[in-house]
């Protein structure tokens, strides 16, 4: 057995259907974890992949807009695995839009998703395990504007600001239990919430100009963070944001 390895462990990843929560969910399964896949669509390709690897997932249909669904979540992943040891908020959506016609609309859904059920989600879960008397891990996907400010995507900055800081927070208040409660902020990767921008030849070519690697980023590599996070490792890692942007940060 090593630090990193996740064999026995149990882990909720929201948004597993596609992208980084698909790469991510195949790199904890990769280690070991057995997998409860969260997203608005059927994770069945992920669940199928994480099968072939030797590990078991089960395919929970959510929309995390509103924070309806978390109970349920939490509950199928424990009739399921009978413990849940990881959680992974990763689900999340953009508006783009000039600050002067934002609407409250497009504000209320990406806050919902990206920051209101991060937070209860993160709160059922670690009321689960307190009750079993029992650590755990919390990653929450930050971004490139957690530190920024970007442009036209208001209550996106908004959200992953203020996860930044819940990050914190949570590392704050449960770090005595042995909850750990870290971040990961992707830079610039190939993910559906980019393709407007990598189909605008200008933002694209201005945006891979600052990245110091060249590239935009595969979800792919993030595989490594995540398991770091995950385990134990990472057992004395709280409260940190770990960029993972090509060196967009170091420019």
């Amino acid at each position: 057995m090593t630090m990193f390895d996740l064999t026995g462990r149990v882990a909720i990843v929201t948004g597993a259907n596609t992208g980084i929560g698909q790469s991510i969910a195949m790199a904890l399964a990769n280690a070991g974890a057995d997998i409860a896949a969260v997203g608005r669509s059927s994770a069945e390709q992920t669940r199928a992949a994480i099968a072939a690897a030797g590990r078991r997932c089960i395919d929970i249909h959510a929309d995390l807009e509103t924070t309806r669904p978390v109970e349920d979540i939490i509950g199928q992943t424990l009739e399921a695995f009978g413990r849940a040891d990881i959680l992974v908020n990763n689900a999340g959506i953009i508006r783009r839009q000039d600050a002067l016609d934002f609407s409250e609309e497009d504000w209320d859904a990406v806050m919902g998703v990206n920051l209101k059920s991060a937070f209860f989600l993160s709160q059922a879960f670690a009321r689960t395990l307190r009750a079993a008397q029992r650590p755990g891990r919390i990653i929450n996907i930050a971004s490139m504007l957690s530190f920024q400010g970007g442009i036209r995507v208001a209550s996106y900055t908004a959200s992953k600001s203020g996860l930044a800081g819940i990050t914190r927070l949570l590392a704050n208040e449960w770090a005595r239990f042995d909850i750990n409660v870290n971040a990961i902020a992707p830079g610039y990767f190939e993910t559906n919430n980019t393709t407007a921008l990598r189909a605008d030849p200008e933002r694209s070519r201005d945006i891979l100009a600052r990245i110091p690697a060249g590239r935009w980023g595969a979800p792919s590599d993030l595989s490594g963070v995540a398991v770091f996070l995950a385990s134990d490792a990472a057992s004395y890692v709280h409260g940190t944001i770990i960029p993972v942007d090509g060196g967009w940060l170091a420019r």
